[in-house]
């Protein structure tokens, strides 16, 4: 999802309702790309959060279960892979296929509460941090790596994309 110049229209607008669906819920674009600049100013990274939570002014970020740095560093490395293959699993036969399964097992459930300060803001939001496709494919959820991974250039580009479709109209 970072690499959003080379997805395809579909894809681009797919990536666009969903972001801005959660921006809404967090109380609008600029609320949700400040929620992302703090995130990438914190060190180190929050998904390490012994508390497993993230909190500033606007809002909070929780989630149910400690994730190591070690696993974070795995995390990190698999999604290089996954931007090249559109997948976050390498070949069965490849190296470290089994860590990386057992990364996404280990992560799989997960969950993340994003939720505003002040209710009149959102209901906020709820995700994973992977769509398994199938048994062979996962990958990682557009919301989890915009949130955490994606530069906030690019997650404004993707919430204000316009499909070559509404420029024509």
């Amino acid at each position: 999802m970072c690499d959003f110049n080379n997805l395809d229209e579909a894809q681009k607008q797919a990536y666009h309702e969903k972001l801005l669906r959660c921006a809404d819920a967090f109380g609008g674009k600029n609320f949700f790309l400040q929620l992302l600049e703090a995130i990438r100013e914190t060190k180190p990274h929050p998904l390490t959060a012994g508390n497993h939570e993230f909190t500033m002014p606007l809002g909070s970020v929780k989630w149910n279960k400690v994730i190591f740095n070690d696993k974070l560093q795995l995390l990190l490395k698999a999604r290089l892979g996954e931007s090249q293959r559109g997948n976050l699993l390498p070949e069965t036969t490849g190296k470290g296929y089994k860590k990386v399964l057992n990364l996404v097992r280990t992560l799989k459930p997960i969950v993340f509460i994003v939720k505003p300060a002040r209710k009149e803001d959102g209901n906020g939001f709820f995700f994973q941090p992977f769509e398994v496709i199938d048994e062979k494919t996962t990958r990682l959820n557009p919301v989890f790596d915009a949130l955490f991974f994606c530069s906030v250039e690019t997650v404004k580009k993707v919430l204000n994309y316009e499909s070559k479709t509404e420029h024509a109209l």
